[in-house]
Formats: C-alpha cells, structure tokens, sequence
C-alpha cells in the first residue's frame, strides 16, 4: 500500500508557502539512509520553484543530525520546513515538533499525529484508515487470495490539521482559507480563532460554517473569552 506520494510532497509545499507568504527559502528534510526519501525530491524543488521558492535540503538520520539540521535551517535563512514521511521521523515526532519550536521554524508534515504532538500543522494521509485498508488486504490473504494479484491501494483518505497554538507561538496570522480548508484545527483553538475573527453570529455561521460558529458559542466560557458582538 502506498502512503506518501509525489503530490502530497507538492501540497505540502503549496500549504507552506499559504502559511508563510513571504517564504522564499525553505528547507526539506529527510533521511539520506531511506532511499525513498530522495523520490519526491524533484516534485518538491518543482513545486517550490513555481511558487518562487528555494528549497534546500537538510539531512538527519539520527538524534544529533536533527539537531544539527534544524540548526542549519535557521541558519541559512530558512522560512519554513517541510518534513518528509519518514520512520525514523515520526519516530522522533516529539523531537522534532519540539525542535521546530525551539528555532521557530514553521513546518509542515505529513501525518496529523505531528500537529498533534504540538507541531504547527500537516497534510497527508489519514493513518487510521491506512491501518483499516491494511487490515482488509491481511484478511484477503488469508482467505486465500494471493499478495502478488492483489493491487496497490492509494490512500483515498487525506487529513489537514492546523494547531493554531503552534501558529500564534510562531507569529503568524493563519489565513481564513486554510481555516475553512482543514479537516482539524485542534478543537478548542478553532473556538479561540473564531473569537479572535471578531465576527458576529451571522458571520462566524457564513465563514467557519454553522458547526463551528455554534460550537463556538457554547465554548467562550471554557476558554475564558467574551463572545464577539460585531456582525
């Protein structure tokens, strides 16, 4: 089954530079040990390109390397990272997202457990169903079907989450398109951003939908903010 693809490494690339519109250098890491690390690499330096942008990679295949990478990042100027799909990477999720902050680098990975280990936001295949679509083809093995007949199943299922905590640590003002885009915006921040809008109701129901204007409403209190009256 295949996870990551030359087009999410491309999204990637274009919700990055949504996120930080003035980005001209960003870096793109990965692990020079996974030779499928190095695929996507023309897709990403292409998409990058096309929005006027530098990519530039940085290397990590251990603890260290990490360091030193995010460190070098910073270094050279870099306006944001993209992450690639790595074990060794979200093995280290924690680190990582911690690293990110630590030198203020806006990033963007594939899988939604990284924003939800406090990283800034990602986009990439929901892993849950992975697993389930996994499950189906080890069940069809053991019915008897052979794993060689069976075909390559793409993710039909993709997750963008935005952590608008990350994003208010790092300065930067998410645009009302990716709000309106995401899957998950980290629940309660939704709510904080929905006030921090200073639309009325009507608005709040117009532009973020009646869900989330509703739930809105109803979670002021438990975040400690004044309902907004401007419509």
């Amino acid at each position: 089954m295949s996870i990551f693809t030359a087009e999410i490494a491309s999204k990637n690339v274009n919700l990055l530079k949504e996120m930080v519109p003035t980005a001209t250098l960003v870096a793109y890491l990965i692990n020079p040990t996974n030779p499928a690390a190095k695929i996507y690499l023309d897709s990403v330096v292409a998409a990058a390109s096309a929005l006027g942008i530098t990519a530039r990679v940085v290397n990590a295949s251990t603890e260290q390397d990490l360091d030193d990478a995010f460190a070098s990042s910073k270094k050279f100027g870099a306006a944001g990272l993209v992450v690639i799909d790595e074990p060794f990477f979200h093995s280290q999720r924690n680190r990582i997202v911690a690293l990110a902050e630590r030198y203020a680098l806006p990033a963007i990975y594939t899988f939604r457990e990284y924003v939800t280990a406090g990283g800034l936001m990602s986009y990439g295949p929901s892993l849950t169903d992975a697993y389930r679509r996994g499950g189906m083809y080890v069940a069809r093995i053991l019915t008897g079907e052979k794993p060689a007949d069976l075909p390559v199943m793409q993710p039909t299922k993709f997750d963008f989450a935005i952590n608008l905590k990350m994003a208010k640590i790092l300065g930067l003002n998410v645009p009302p398109t990716l709000l309106a885009t995401a899957d998950e915006v980290m629940n309660r921040l939704l709510f904080a951003a929905v006030h921090e809008s200073g639309c009325g109701p009507s608005r709040q129901a117009a532009f973020f939908g009646p869900t989330v204007a509703n739930g809105a409403l109803r979670t002021w209190q438990d975040l400690q903010l004044a309902p907004p009256s401007r419509d």
